[in-house]
Order: C-alpha cells, then structure tokens, then sequence
C-alpha cells in the first residue's frame, strides 16, 4: 500500500515498499546515496548516487530516498511539482508527467566534514539543528559527547569550551571541526579516523590502540558567537585583545603550545586594522601586538617550527627594528636552521642593544664553534675530493702508458744469447743490464778505431 510522505501531505510523494529494508538507520542531509533505479519512461535501469538533501536531484528523490534501509526497495510515485515539473526533461520525459520510480537502496556513506575531503571526518545526522547559523572558532559551545570504540563507550559526558580550545578539555580535533558545520540543536553520529583522533598514539587509558577509528555521538545543545572585532569600540578591542593574551600565557605555561598559538594568533589578527586607534589606545595596541609576535616565536621554537619563529621574529622586527627579544629569537632560530654566520649576526645585533646580555655572548660562541667545524668539515672534504682527483689522474695517466708499446720488448725483446754475435755467453756487465748488447764483446776489437 502506498503511503503518503510528502512533507505537505499533498499525495506529492507516494512510496510502496516491495521489500524491507534491514536495520532502523536511514540516510541524513549531506550523506552520499548509492542506489540502483529503474523508470519505465527512461527504459533503463542504473546505479545512482548523489548527496542528500542538497538540491542536486528532484525532490522525490530527496523525499523519498530519506525514508529508505539498506537493501530496501521501494516503488515512489511522483507529481509533477517533485518531478520535472510543467517543462518535463525532453525528450524522454513530457511536460506535467506523473512518475514511478522503483529504488534498491543499496548503500549510503557520511558526509565529510573533513578539511581535506577525505572521509576523515564523516557525519550521519540523526536530529536536525535549526536555524542557520552555526558556530566558528572562538564560540562557547555547550555539547554532550559520547565517544565508543569498537562498540564499547568510553566518554560520556557534557561539556563547555571555547570551539578552537577543546584541547584544554580533552576534546579531540575531528569533534572541534565537525561542530563548525553544526546547527543548534543537531545530534549527530560521527565517524573520525585517527588523523583528528587520537593519531598513533591511541589512549590507553581508553583502550584505544595507535591509529584507531573512533565514533562519537554529539549533540550542540547551544552556543554563544565569538565575540567579533568590527562589532567592539577600539578600548573594547584592546581589552578583548588582552584576555586572549592572558589566555595564551595560561597555555605556554601548561605547555599547551598549540592552543597558545591560537590566542597569540588572535590577539595579532584582533588588532590587525589600526583603524582610529589614537594616543595611549594606540600604544597599548601596539605594544600587544608586538608582544603576540615574540609570544608566538617562543611557542615555535618549543615546537621546533624554526621557519615560523623566524617569520614571527620578523614581523616583530617590523613593529620595532632593534628589539632584543626578537633579534635574539631569530637568532635562535637560524641556529636550529643550521645557519650559524646568520645566527650570529642576530645575536651580534643583540650585543649592541644589550651589552650586558650574557645570553647573546653565550650564543655567540656556539655560532663561532659550528662555523670552525664546518670550515674544518669543509677543509676536510675538499681536501678528500682533491686526493681522489689526484688518484683517478694517476690512475688514468698509468693506464694511457700501459697502453703505449714498449720499444725495448716485442720486436727488439731483451738479447738473448741466440742474439749476441756467434751465440756467445753474456757478459757480466750484459748480465747486469739485460737490455744492453756489447756487440764488440767477443774480444775482435772490431770498432776499437771507431
């Protein structure tokens, strides 16, 4: 019997099941549907797929297909306002046609949420949100998590934070980005693989193993936006600035280095635009943003982000050419590049501002070191390279003259006896020097007038 599931109740959308499905789940809004359709008009049966609730397809579909089981088949009829409408879809489809549709569904998959689309992070909604707005980083959600592996729960809990600080509270990265795409409200399965999990290290505690797929059901019982700069006057602004700074220097302290970056980050980016700032609003901006760079240069030297440390230095640099701070941490920073004869002249400049700076002369002196074992490193190998040089030259001039013939074998040879006049013995001196022939040794005197 076909039952009406147009969401006005209009006889729009009506479905027959020839064959239940199995399981109670069904696809959700933004999940990717795979399903073989067969249509007495198109004279075809085909294998399709799209993604749920997205307006890529006709609404029956959307309908229809939302209310499907795996291994479900059903028949949907169609009027023309979920079909194709009064212009139908020439040539096969008339304008105004009724259609029956019959659907296999045969298999559905998340819709990926994650950065890199690559079904890192999959959602299967099981209660829409409402409204439109969802939260970005910065918003103070409030969710309920339940986290289950392998079928057996590990986490089951309510929590406040900050979206962008879950960290401080052990939620894991996927459950943070996947909320960005929440609505308030939504309850949602999510399936995170370990890359925004619990990477390969796992969580003992839990039972986790190293790169293991996780699944958390989460609900955004509600959030409050982040406070937007544009939306503050220029002291409200700087005050904002200063509680993400105090919440950075929190987080270095804890060695929480990522979610520092993230404040330090915020204050920089808070003030970016200098706008109206005048007289000691201007300075305190200023000197908070100066101090987000040199914060965030020390947060990467920690992590060994040398490159990044060096831009922040940089950018420090820019605001205030000769401070010591900045000159000293870029100095750090071309060390661990292994650029000592840059290193140095950082911290040379270092010197200048700060005479007394024990640090820097200490500094110095390491830069001195790994430049003369680097000259001797060098010295050495030029040294090798030149000797193997020598050596294939010696080589190659040996085997030229091993190549050349020899005057004194093969058509004169040594003398032999047979050589000598009247096949006398040799003589002692002929002995002696094999390669020479007295001709006058058999006592002739023969050339004695010569």
């Amino acid at each position: 019997m076909a039952v009406d599931i147009s969401p006005n109740k209009d006889q729009g959308v009506l479905k027959e099941i020839i064959k239940e499905g199995v399981g109670d789940e069904t696809p959700s809004p933004g999940n990717t549907v795979l399903y073989w359709m067969e249509q007495s008009l198109i004279q075809a049966k085909i294998a399709f797929q799209f993604e749920l609730k997205k307006g890529s397809v006709i609404k029956a579909w959307d309908i229809g297909v939302a209310t499907m089981k795996k291994n479900e088949v059903a028949i949907l009829t169609c009027a023309p306002k979920y079909a194709y409408g009064k212009n139908g879809s020439p040539p096969k489809i008339p304008p105004d046609a009724t259609l029956k549709f019959e659907i296999e569904m045969i298999d559905w998959k998340g819709e990926d949420l994650s950065p890199e689309k690559n079904g890192s992070i999959e959602r299967y909604q099981i209660v829409q949100g409402k409204d439109y707005i969802t939260p970005q980083e910065g918003a103070l959600v409030n969710v309920h998590l339940v986290g289950t592996y392998n079928g057996k729960i590990f986490e089951d809990r309510d929590v406040q934070f900050s979206l962008g600080e879950g960290e401080d509270c052990g939620v894991i990265e996927g459950v943070e980005k996947a909320l960005e795409s929440f609505k308030s409200g939504e309850k949602s399965r999510l399936k995170i693989k370990s890359k925004y999990a619990f990477k390969n290290v796992g969580k003992p505690e839990f039972d986790i193993p190293p790169n293991a797929t996780v699944e958390y059901t989460v609900e955004l019982k509600s959030f409050e936006k982040a406070v937007e700069s544009w939306s503050l006057k220029n002291n409200q602004q700087v005050e904002q600035a200063k509680l993400y700074k105090e919440k950075g220097t929190n987080y270095f302290k804890t060695n929480k280095y990522n979610l520092a970056i993230k404040m330090y980050k915020k204050v920089a980016s808070f003030l970016e635009y200098e706008g109206s700032f005048e007289g000691d609003l201007k300075t305190q901006r200023n000197d908070l943003i100066l101090s987000a760079h040199l914060n965030l240069a020390l947060c990467y030297l920690k992590m060994d982000q040398n490159v990044e440390a060096k831009d922040s230095c940089n950018e420090a640099l820019k605001l205030c050419p000769q401070n010591e701070k900045a000159l000293f941490r870029r100095g750090q920073a071309y060390l661990a590049l292994a650029s000592p004869e840059i290193a140095i002249k950082d911290f040379q400049e270092v010197l200048k501002v700060e005479p007394k700076n024990t640090a820097a002369v200490k500094q110095i002196g390491i830069c001195n070191n790994l430049i003369k074992k680097q000259l001797e490193k060098e010295k050495k190998l030029y040294a090798n390279m030149f000797d193997k040089f020598a050596q294939e030259d010696k080589q190659k001039e040996e085997e030229k003259l091993r190549d050349q013939p020899d005057v004194m074998c093969g058509a004169l040879g040594e003398w032999g006896q047979e050589e000598r006049p009247g096949g006398r013995d040799a003589t002692a001196f002929e002995k002696e020097n094999p390669n020479i022939l007295m001709l006058n040794a058999n006592g002739t005197d023969e050339f004695q007038n010569m």
